[in-house]
């Protein structure tokens, strides 16, 4: 199935593809909606999905479709190579992505190899997703490893509560008050109660 806002590239394909052995053309739809409505109907096997359409682009329409039919194979084609549409709509479903500029071939190509189960991505999104993979993840900031208890816990302290005020308002023993503390600061990578009531002033995390 096609889906495309522009109809001369829908007829285009449609013509090209209705040549190839065992691909059938059986609905077009020049928005996400219909394009929905005719997956709905037809149950297709692959759909060739645009990104940018009015109304619903190709990502809530990718989307939506697999929602209702999660067996079909959805093959971006579009002009677009920028990361704001390639990863979304990957994260979206779908399958492979094409440019519209790969040859007939290549898309026919895409069709069979995405019946089979096997993605094909142009090659220049495949660097771009290696690339991304390649790029160091930013460290967690050491509040962030902090179970919920000891964020309570820092929040009482930054209220410039004892253990024993701690115990009584969370309903613990004082030694696990004390347990928890130590955690905090060990985590935080501070040196006692008063930076950490610091650090939770400057990240935000006092009430």
């Amino acid at each position: 199935m096609l889906v495309d806002d522009h109809e001369m590239v829908r007829i285009g394909l449609a013509a090209v593809l209705s040549t190839e052995d065992g691909i059938e053309v059986v609905g077009e739809a020049s928005n996400g909606a219909d394009g929905i409505r005719l997956a709905e109907e037809f149950r297709p096997d692959v759909v060739l999905m645009d990104l940018v359409m009015d109304g619903m682009d190709g990502i809530e329409t990718t989307r939506k479709l697999l929602q209702i039919h999660p067996d079909c194979k959805v093959i971006v084609l579009t002009s677009f190579l920028d990361d704001e549409k390639m990863y979304p709509v990957i994260e979206a479903g779908a399958f492979s992505y094409l440019l519209k500029t790969s040859r007939a071939t290549e898309i026919a190509q895409a069709i069979h190899a995405a019946a089979r189960g096997q993605s094909i991505l142009e090659s220049q999104v495949a660097s771009k997703i290696m690339n991304r993979f390649r790029q160091p993840k930013a460290e967690a900031a050491p509040h962030e490893q902090l179970t919920e208890r000891e964020m309570e816990v820092l929040r009482l302290l930054s209220k410039g509560k004892s253990n024993q005020e701690v115990a009584d308002e969370l309903f613990i023993g004082i030694k696990t008050v004390k347990f928890h503390v130590t955690n905090v600061l060990a985590k935080l990578g501070v040196e006692d109660r008063t930076q950490a009531a610091i650090y939770a002033f400057k990240n935000g995390l006092a009430e």
